[in-house]
């Protein structure tokens, strides 16, 4: 179908809440899609941090076919193999404790909002200027941000919100603390170690959770499989969705071993979590991020595209292969590497430009994307 004709239907049939690119997309493979006419990009953006091991990595889709041909829904009244393994395999490579398996980044978030207030009844939380969170009732109420925000007040009641270098200011009627280590829609900014490290006090002084938001940044993204292994600062409860299913849409919220047991019997619930063709799709992806020498390599690249865009003249922030850089007019910027290079790229407000490539992306690759990047400035 033209793209034309797609604008049509959008216009005819789809609210109106994304502002599109004018391209249509129909292919993919590795780092490379092609649109509806052939022509060939470069992601440097993964469905924002989504495609982890590329496009139609063939373990995920060799795993999803299997399952699908096997199994795909019976919902969470019976069990089924993958999301049982998936969940142990989670627990085990992170924080030893339990899962709860949901669809998505948001979902996980309000698990551990739900879990925070089983654990400390009527409890408030502080959460982190700059922060994001999701955009349902609760996690929007975790992030602090008035233009998403005041279109939907009154939200959910008691979130304080600290200043992105602190301090954060915990007491006996705090529930949690939720951090991203690395906060990626407001820019791709760092959190600092010691922050991370005095709220992990405060929080172990009051009997308060630390949750670490680790949507974006997780799954092999900075280099280490959670961002938090990074820091030396273990959180009590994580999430992690985005890049886990390679793809598909999944996310968990994972405890450590002393919260494990927080929810009960009734207290949560998906129709779709944990279904057993996105859980092997997971189970897929784990099996090549979850490996020394490719998070190694992770780190390499990291390594080479900042040093690429400094020299560029371009300061990077972030870790990893999660990394961005201050532009003016971002959104245009982004654009026109679409639009003239052929390079899929991100703005997060108006002057930072995201850069979340597959993890399997090549040095030749990064060395493409620096040159566009490049003739662009």
């Amino acid at each position: 179908m033209a793209l034309d004709q797609l604008k049509a239907l959008e216009g005819q049939a789809v609210m109106g809440t994304y502002a599109r690119h004018p391209v249509e997309f129909v292919r993919g493979e590795g780092t490379r899609l092609w649109d509806d006419e052939g022509n060939e990009y470069l992601d440097f953006l993964a469905g924002i941090s989504v495609a982890q091991l590329g496009h139609s990595h063939p373990r995920v889709v060799e795993a999803v076919s299997e399952q699908a041909r096997r199994l795909m829904h019976v919902g969470n009244l019976y069990y089924t193999e993958p999301g049982m393994w998936l969940a142990a395999r989670l627990a085990e490579r992170s924080l030893d404790g339990k899962v709860f398996l949901c669809n998505s980044g948001t979902e996980a978030i309000e698990c551990a909002i739900k879990l925070a207030r089983r654990h400390r009844p009527g409890g408030d939380f502080v959460v982190l200027e700059g922060g994001f969170h999701g955009r349902s009732m609760g996690s929007l109420s975790a992030t602090p941000d008035e233009a998403k925000q005041a279109p939907f007040a009154p939200l959910v009641p008691g979130f304080r919100v600290a200043p992105r270098r602190g301090p954060i200011e915990v007491d006996d009627q705090t529930a949690a603390v939720i951090v991203e280590p690395i906060q990626g829609e407001s820019g791709i900014h760092p959190v600092d170690g010691d922050l991370l490290a005095a709220a992990r006090e405060a929080c172990d002084a009051h009997g308060a959770l630390l949750i670490f938001d680790e949507i974006q940044c997780g799954m092999g993204r900075t280099g280490s499989l959670w961002a938090w292994q990074g820091l030396g600062v273990r959180p009590d409860v994580m999430t992690t969705a985005k890049g886990l299913g390679g793809g598909l849409p999944i996310g968990a919220c994972v405890t450590g071993p002393g919260h494990a047991d927080v929810l009960q019997l009734g207290d949560h619930g998906s129709t779709f979590a944990g279904g057993p063709v996105v859980c092997a799709a997971a189970g897929a992806v784990l099996d090549v991020v979850d490996n020394p020498d490719f998070l190694r390599s992770v780190g390499d690249k990291g390594d080479r595209l900042a040093a690429g865009l400094r020299s560029l003249g371009l300061e990077p922030r972030g870790r990893g292969l999660m990394l961005g850089f201050a532009a003016a007019n971002a959104s245009a910027l982004v654009r026109r590497a679409l639009l003239d290079e052929r390079l899929l790229l991100n703005a997060t407000g108006p002057d930072t430009v995201r850069l979340l490539p597959p993890l399997t992306v090549s040095e030749e690759e990064i060395d493409e994307a620096l040159q566009r990047i490049g003739r662009l400035l």
